[in-house]
């Protein structure tokens, strides 16, 4: 009897497992399907303001930018009309977890991944130090997605400001 128990118990779990898995691939073909997607790490520059005087990380629920490679949080970018959505790799959350609007991104500088960066980054990543509505962002992608990025900031509509470093 606690055998069978035990068996359903396990099959139950592998069940579970499974499902967990295809609905993971799932969302994340969900959100490369419109097209526009490059892989994108994130990082909240350390001590970066937000509204209500609170840590941009602290409301965001990232860790704040630490020395060397820690912080960073792998995730998917979406192009979508005026905006790029960023996309946790590792969640279950269809929605974006920060939306950055062009008019607001300012490009401060750009640099390759430095000491232990290297091994949090993936191996072609460029780092992009930019800020959005007063709050400091790193973004890693690659030499090639980078290009789109700019790009995408530079075609902006006529009237609008853009600042690409």
């Amino acid at each position: 009897m606690n055998v069978i128990v035990s068996v359903e118990a396990v099959g139950a779990l592998l069940i579970a497992a499974l499902l967990g898995l295809f609905l993971f691939g799932l969302r994340r073909r969900l959100i490369q399907r419109p097209g526009g997607t490059f892989d994108c790490s994130l990082r909240v520059a350390p001590g970066s303001p937000a509204p209500g005087g609170a840590t941009a990380a602290a409301i965001d629920g990232a860790e704040p930018a630490a020395p060397g490679g820690k912080g960073w949080v792998y995730g998917v970018a979406r192009y979508s009309g005026d905006r790029v959505e960023w996309f946790r790799v590792f969640s279950y959350a269809p929605r974006p977890r920060r939306v950055l609007e062009r008019p607001a991104i300012e490009v401060t500088g750009r640099r390759a991944p430095q000491g232990s960066e290297e091994l949090a980054l993936l191996s072609d990543a460029v780092v992009l130090c930019c800020t959005h509505r007063g709050v400091r962002l790193e973004l890693a992608m690659s030499d090639d997605a980078l290009t789109g990025f700019l790009a995408w900031l530079e075609a902006a509509p006529p009237g609008q400001r853009v600042n690409v470093a």
